[in-house]
């Protein structure tokens, strides 16, 4: 009858929509992340002196991504990520960069970080009087308030934090002592990236988190850090050394010199160089 030739030629084409939308969910999970940081032409300078220290930088990073940037000392490597956070030291005088599509430079520093832009420094600062655990708390409530989310109380938090402590072999007695203070280099280390995980931030650049580890720090920071990967986040990391890249594995190794990445390309550059030094990529 009519009736159920049209209805076998409608269910004929919900089939094939469903077909199609299963095609089309697959593609979209085989292509790669929508882009996270996107930075163009980007130069800027020292705003005391005026001395120009980008020069240029592109860098595009997507989602699920893990990008290194090594280079010899005075490269920029560093003056990048303080210009991206929005430390004050830096002027920029040409070129864009966008976080997640918003304009980065339009947002004040605490609106970058509440967006989800962390930034973990070489040599963290000690902050006496605060807490680690309010310094955490309040640090995860205010991406929470940023987000919608209701803030956790004292006890809630101390649920969240536990498992990231001991992820990260962090002794529970580290959380009542003052942000930083006393601090070894390698818990001031450790305790920059309990931060990242609390804050579970989307972007995350760490400038320099292997200096001054032995070995068994270097593993710890490194496994929570494998452990906080995802296809949703970026990661950007700053490093002179081959080691940090031998166990956390990136995607894109860039070459940084004079206020410019020069050579891009995988994880086989950061070898040559190991072998060779920076002369070996002529």
């Amino acid at each position: 009858s009519s009736s159920s030739l049209s209805s076998l030629s409608s269910s004929l084409r919900g089939e094939r929509r469903g077909v199609g939308r299963r095609v089309a969910m697959t593609t979209t999970r085989a292509a790669k992340g929508d882009v996270i940081l996107e930075v163009s032409g980007l130069k800027a300078k020292v705003s005391d002196t005026g001395e120009e220290i980008l020069k240029g930088v592109d860098l595009i990073i997507r989602q699920g991504e893990t990008h290194a940037i090594m280079g010899k000392n005075g490269s920029g490597k560093s003056t990048l990520t303080k210009v991206l956070v929005g430390h004050p030291a830096y002027e920029v005088t040409a070129g864009t960069a966008k976080y997640k599509g918003e304009d980065l430079f339009e947002m004040e520093p605490e609106e970058r970080a509440r967006a989800g832009l962390f930034l973990s420094f070489q040599s963290p600062v000690e902050v006496p009087g605060v807490s680690n655990t309010d310094f955490l708390r309040m640090m995860c409530n205010e991406r929470r308030k940023h987000r919608g989310e209701e803030e956790m109380d004292p006890l809630e938090f101390y649920g969240y934090l536990s498992p990231k402590l001991d992820k990260l072999n962090m002794d529970p007695s580290f959380m009542t002592r003052n942000v930083n203070e006393g601090f070894s280099g390698g818990e001031k280390k450790r305790n920059e990236i309990l931060q990242l995980a609390v804050l579970e931030s989307e972007m995350s650049i760490l400038d320099e988190i292997d200096s001054g580890l032995d070995v068994d720090a270097l593993r710890d920071v490194s496994e929570a850090v494998n452990g906080l990967k995802s296809d949703e986040k970026g990661l950007l990391l700053i490093t002179h050394y081959q080691r940090l890249l031998d166990l956390i594995h990136p995607d894109v190794v860039h070459i940084m010199k004079k206020g410019k990445i020069v050579k891009t390309g995988d994880k086989s550059l950061a070898s040559t160089i190991d072998e060779g030094g920076f002369a070996a990529l002529g």
